[in-house]
């Protein structure tokens, strides 16, 4: 399918690796130039390579922390009027809520919901006057579904759901779409990394916790940061226009719900 998007521009935050490269790379197939972003610099520039050989696209690495205003500026500088923004930042870490004092507390919030308001703060009115916008946040399945030990993490997701479900229909006239992606179990380090530290708390070995946590799932895996990407760059589509303010759960049938 021809997602009608060729030629348009890009920012995807935390994008190299996990589920924001994804999408980086699912949009780069789409034809979209691309400014992606990382804290690592070996890391971003080798994604940055992969993306131009797979995608053909223009791809522009930035080092920046996001959740900074420096980090920001680094981001638009780069490309000052993106067609589509992906939000995506780490998440706080599994920690008992008991353990969370005041600097946890605002950093988890700045991160997972703050930043992305901002960075949307700062491109949704160029988008309304070209008449053409796509942004897609990167939450979590726990926005529906809280999880012991991500609290902070729900909370501050929720916060922006809540915050972004007002600002999406206040631009829909404009042809600018915001919608919210909840990823479920995804086969990337952070996963792997909180599969080991389970392992270590029951006493198994890593390959039987991750096999516990696949049959946990009805669809017995984990899912892929590249299936996770095609369903961000059809939100991003021209075909997806009718659709914003939705929350898109990618969790393998986790969420036990029928609506």
């Amino acid at each position: 399918m021809d997602l009608g998007i060729r030629g348009r521009k890009a920012i995807v935050c935390a994008s190299s690796q996990g589920l924001g490269k994804g999408c980086a790379l699912a949009l780069a197939e789409a034809g979209v130039s691309l400014i992606i972003n990382g804290r690592n610099r070996l890391l971003l520039d080798r994604t940055a390579e992969e993306i131009r050989h797979a995608g053909g696209v223009d791809v522009t690495p930035v080092i920046a922390d996001i959740a900074t205003e420096e980090g920001q500026a680094a981001l638009l500088a780069a490309c000052p009027a993106p067609d589509i923004l992906i939000n995506n930042n780490g998440g706080p870490p599994f920690r008992d809520f008991r353990e969370l004092d005041r600097a946890a507390l605002l950093a988890g919030v700045t991160s997972n919901m703050v930043t992305p308001i901002e960075l949307i703060q700062k491109v949704v009115d160029a988008m309304c006057a070209r008449g053409f916008g796509r942004i897609v946040n990167i939450t979590s399945i726990s926005v529906k579904m809280p999880l012991a030990g991500l609290d902070l993490s729900s909370a501050a997701r929720a916060g922006l759901t809540a915050f972004a479900a007002g600002v999406a229909r206040s631009v829909a006239g404009n042809n600018v779409t915001i919608n919210n992606l909840l990823p479920g179990s995804f086969d990337t380090a952070r996963l792997r990394g909180g599969l080991l530290s389970a392992a270590k708390h029951a006493g198994v070995s890593e390959a039987v916790a991750a096999q516990q946590a696949r049959e946990a799932i009805p669809a017995k895996r984990f899912g892929t940061a590249a299936e996770f990407g095609q369903t961000c760059a059809f939100l991003c589509s021209m075909h997806a226009g009718y659709i914003t303010g939705q929350n898109i759960l990618l969790d393998g049938g986790v969420y036990p719900a029928a609506f």
